[in-house]
């Protein structure tokens, strides 16, 4: 019966560990997070007490910079035919659109 207790305690510590070693590997959310935060502690320096905890609070809770999307051909070829006449318009941006 020992012997059946012992094994089991094994197993139990053998798959605890392997458990373990698989939840050691950050999520690509907690990747971000600990990247972030070691980019703003490099940039908080040699600050200390109040203005330390003052910068790491606004910089970790910094939003990053948007993106800006990237334009549609249509939308691109719309805003160089701004301001020209209807006809002017019309032909200039059949030409943008067939331009690669």
């Amino acid at each position: 019966m020992q012997k059946l207790l012992g094994l089991a305690l094994a197993a139990l510590f053998a798959c605890g560990s392997a458990y373990a070693a698989d939840s050691q590997t950050p999520s690509p959310a907690q990747k971000a997070q600990q990247d972030k935060m070691k980019a703003c502690n490099d940039q908080a320096g040699d600050k200390k007490g109040d203005d330390r905890k003052a910068f790491m609070k606004t910089c970790l809770s910094a939003k990053p910079a948007k993106e800006e999307k990237p334009k549609s051909k249509m939308a691109m070829c719309n805003e160089k035919t701004k301001g020209m006449s209807k006809a002017d318009a019309d032909k200039a941006r059949s030409e943008c659109m067939k331009a690669s």
